[in-house]
């Protein structure tokens, strides 16, 4: 794991013609990152825990909270070679970005002469390399063989379109400030925290009209986009029952002239991107280009900077479940919203109770809050909005 935060001194030794595990994982809250070892190419198996079809590349792209399995055969001359992270720079902030390179060192073991550098890798792209990062995820597909099968859904039941936005919000004494939304909802978080009130059947902390569009259509990544587009803040989360199959189709947008790449996690479930492009997508002719064959399966997807991505899945997962930017400041502006699953017909198919040893509380507040929640009824009347 590397935070690739700032530069590195850290050495690792490898002996010549082996072929080596590297599991990246890229923890830095807010910049996507190049990556690349001077001299040697990446073979790229796995991501976000699933295998892929190999990707014999000279460099990776990988999103925050991504992670990605990748074999290196050290087959080069022996010598000292660096491996770098570097920003990349999707936000157009004119070079005022952070370009310092993270880098960690290569060394062959052996009888030779160390160089007086390590060799750097020629094969990283530049900060603003908006091209190789749209090659590089254009390659990814699921292993999709006998052993690894895929089960992309195929009958659709929940189709939701959803736009990211940086907008502005105004609050009641006329103040506006920046925010961030999905469906120009800028997500706020309840004094009580969903998983409770749903399992606990406490009124009054979400609603259920999280929209599956969004209030207005426009050409979302055109160059006179509004900048005065107003959100307003809710805590409104969308209901599922168990077992549909869902599709979104996350479009990325122009709004305060601040177009960039947007990682979208889910919690609880992987997905199948089934597709991807740059643009406005187009409701009519984009979706007879979707992969359903080799989708890779994912948990983190970016939004292309002005474009769109579409990503399929079951929902088999009963619970509460956090839909987010990954971005951290996106997130903690409100790029988030809360899926809930509700149960299955069986147990198995159901969330677990409470453990029966589990500690009782003895606080009048929150003792208050542990009233039985009733299985044999989904929730009823929620809710108003806070």
């Amino acid at each position: 794991m590397c935070n690739c935060s700032s530069e590195s001194t850290y050495r690792r030794l490898v002996d010549y013609g082996k072929t080596y595990l590297l599991r990246l994982i890229n923890a830095v809250m807010n910049v996507e990152m190049f990556f690349a070892i001077a001299q040697h190419n990446l073979t790229v198996v796995g991501m976000d825990g699933a295998y892929i079809k190999p990707i014999v590349t000279s460099y990776i792209m990988i999103s925050p909270g991504q992670t990605m399995d990748i074999l290196v055969t050290t087959n080069a001359s022996l010598g000292h070679y660096y491996m770098a992270f570097r920003q990349y720079d999707n936000v157009d902030q004119n070079g005022n970005i952070n370009k310092v390179n993270a880098t960690a060192i290569l060394m062959y073991r052996g009888n030779y002469t160390p160089p007086a550098s390590p060799s750097f890798p020629d094969t990283l792209p530049s900060y603003e390399d908006f091209g190789a990062a749209i090659w590089f995820t254009k390659r990814i597909r699921s292993l999709a063989s006998k052993d690894h099968p895929v089960n992309v859904p195929k009958n659709i039941t929940t189709r939701m379109f959803i736009t990211s936005t940086m907008n502005a919000i105004v609050y009641p004494d006329n103040i506006s400030n920046l925010a961030c939304a999905l469906n120009n909802v800028s997500w706020l978080d309840p004094s009580v925290d969903v998983l409770l009130a749903y399992y606990r059947n406490l009124s009054g902390y979400y609603t259920t009209d999280f929209p599956d569009q969004p209030p207005t259509y426009f050409n979302f990544t055109g160059p006179d986009v509004e900048s005065n587009v107003i959100t307003s803040k809710g805590t409104r989360v969308k209901e599922l029952n168990y077992g549909e199959h869902v599709e979104i189709v996350f479009q990325g947008t122009t709004v305060y002239l601040s177009p960039e790449d947007h990682p979208i996690h889910i919690h609880g479930h992987s997905f199948y991107v089934v597709g991807s492009g740059l643009g406005n997508f187009d409701h009519i002719s984009d979706p007879h280009g979707f992969n359903l064959v080799d989708p890779p399966e994912l948990n983190t997807v970016a939004i292309p900077k002005k474009g769109w991505v579409a990503v399929r899945f079951s929902a088999t997962n009963p619970g509460v479940w956090f839909l987010h930017c990954h971005i951290e400041k996106h997130l903690s502006w409100g790029m988030n919203f809360v899926f809930i699953v509700k149960n299955g017909a069986t147990p198995e198919t159901s969330i677990r109770e409470p453990p029966p040893n589990m500690p009782s509380c003895t606080g009048s507040s929150f003792a208050a809050r542990l009233q039985e929640f009733n299985h044999s009824t989904e929730k009823a009347n929620h809710l108003i909005m806070i």
